[in-house]
């Protein structure tokens, strides 16, 4: 239960972090880069990718099949 709490906490920080360089860099679509462009760049950048990694951190934490003591969303029969 400790580690699900941990590995959301984190996936929510890197989330953030992630997703303010990407709305940071959306200045590049102003200075005449297109979309398709926009999009190549921010594949390219290590600190826009922790957003895509912290989102799988927080659905791997929260869908993960736990315990018997863990709140799960599935139903196990």
């Amino acid at each position: 239960m400790i580690a699900r709490i941990f590995f959301f906490l984190l996936g929510f920080g890197l989330a953030v972090i992630g997703s303010t360089y990407i709305v940071g860099y959306l200045n590049l679509l102003t200075m005449g880069y297109s979309f398709f462009e926009y999009l190549i760049f921010i594949f390219k950048k290590v600190e826009c990718i922790l957003a895509i990694i912290g989102f799988l951190l927080i659905t791997g934490a929260i869908f993960k099949g736990g315990d018997k003591g863990d709140i799960c969303l599935r139903h196990n029969s």
